[in-house]
């Protein structure tokens, strides 16, 4: 069985976030969405919210499920059996930063390979912490975000 995993914080969920798991699920039996529970980033929705809200928003996806974790996403990836690390590219400065992040998770445990799946163009600007300073000041997000996330927010 090929199991992926598809970490992040997803604080919250974006339409962006959706493209790059929509666009992977083909290539795997199973996409566990791996919320890491980050303990240097103060969190804006709580875990559990972040949970259901993704829950609610890949209902109609039987390969998906979602689970929250800390520490090391490698040794998470042992846990859960997936081979294959998703990471979704908007710019070359996420490239950078993820093709370290790979080589060094590469280091760490060699047989898990790194997917990297380039946003769509009209996707690329959107980023969980551009969301929540819209949130933060009041602002409509409605465009960003799926709507069956809206319910949370």
């Amino acid at each position: 069985m090929k199991i992926a995993l598809f970490p992040g914080s997803f604080d919250p969920v974006t339409k962006a976030h959706v493209d790059i798991l929509k666009r992977s699920v083909s290539l795997f039996d199973k996409v566990v969405i791996g919320v890491g529970l980050n303990s240097n980033k103060p969190a804006f929705l709580d875990p559990e919210t972040r949970k259901k809200m993704l829950e609610a928003v890949f209902a109609y996806e039987p390969k998906v499920e979602v689970s929250l974790y800390e520490g090391l996403t490698v040794e998470f990836c042992k846990t859960i059996g997936a081979l294959y690390m998703i990471r979704g590219i908007r710019t070359v400065s996420d490239f950078e930063y993820e093709k370290a992040i790979a080589q060094m998770n590469h280091a760490l445990v060699p047989e898990i390979e790194s997917i990297f799946i380039v946003s769509k163009p009209g996707y690329s600007s959107i980023s969980s912490t551009i969301v929540r300073d819209i949130l933060r000041n009041n602002g409509d997000i409605s465009q960003f975000i799926p709507k069956e996330a809206l319910e949370f927010l």
